[in-house]
């Protein structure tokens, strides 16, 4: 299957709630849980997608440099386990210990996270700023980098890192954003996608 494009959340809109287990650790995590951080990344990932697998160690190094300044990250996975159960929570947990994540891994059963936020392809990355009491409100929507597995780009978080560095500066972010391209989610055989 060729590799999807991120569809278009509009800028400034609301992140939806959730309530979700992290399969490492048996938490349940609430969006509410990250209320205190000027900034939250809300990124759509899995265990197998190539365009992943390309970039964990990076996204583990971003997160890394970016935790101390402030910012939470929730990574989601919401994989149907019955067409990839690699993608199951006892295999998110191992890849979990595995990369050392250093931000919970949360397990969308049901996926109705990903469908609220319009979810379509891993990675997916969505970067909320938060404005004092007010709730967290979308400020990027775009690729982590131009780098995809066989392109020969390197990896380097710029367009990511970039819009972080402005979030958390008090920076207006471009409201060019290129989508974030990866695997198709892959919805329950059930659902008609």
């Amino acid at each position: 299957m060729p590799p999807l494009e991120s569809k278009t959340m509009p800028l400034g809109s609301t992140a939806p709630d959730f309530e979700l287990p992290e399969p490492l650790t048996g938490k349940v995590w609430k969006l509410a849980d990250f209320e205190g951080h000027p900034a939250l990344l809300v990124t759509f990932i899995c265990n197998h997608c190539p365009f992943v697998v390309h970039l964990k160690k990076d996204i583990v190094k971003l997160a890394t440099d970016y935790i101390p300044r402030g910012l939470a990250i929730a990574a989601i996975s919401s994989n149907s386990t019955v067409t990839f159960p690699e993608d199951g929570p006892d295999f998110m947990a191992e890849d979990a210990r595995k990369f050392e994540y250093p931000f919970p891994y949360l397990y969308d059963e049901t996926q109705e996270v990903a469908r609220a936020y319009g979810a379509v392809c891993t990675p997916e990355f969505y970067l909320f700023k938060k404005n004092g009491n007010q709730p967290f409100e979308l400020a990027y929507h775009g690729q982590f980098d131009d780098s995809r597995p066989n392109n020969n780009k390197p990896v380097t978080g710029s367009d990511l890192r970039q819009a972080l560095d402005c979030i958390l500066s008090g920076q207006p972010i471009s409201s060019v954003q290129k989508p974030s391209v990866g695997c198709s989610i892959k919805w329950h055989p059930s659902e008609n996608e």
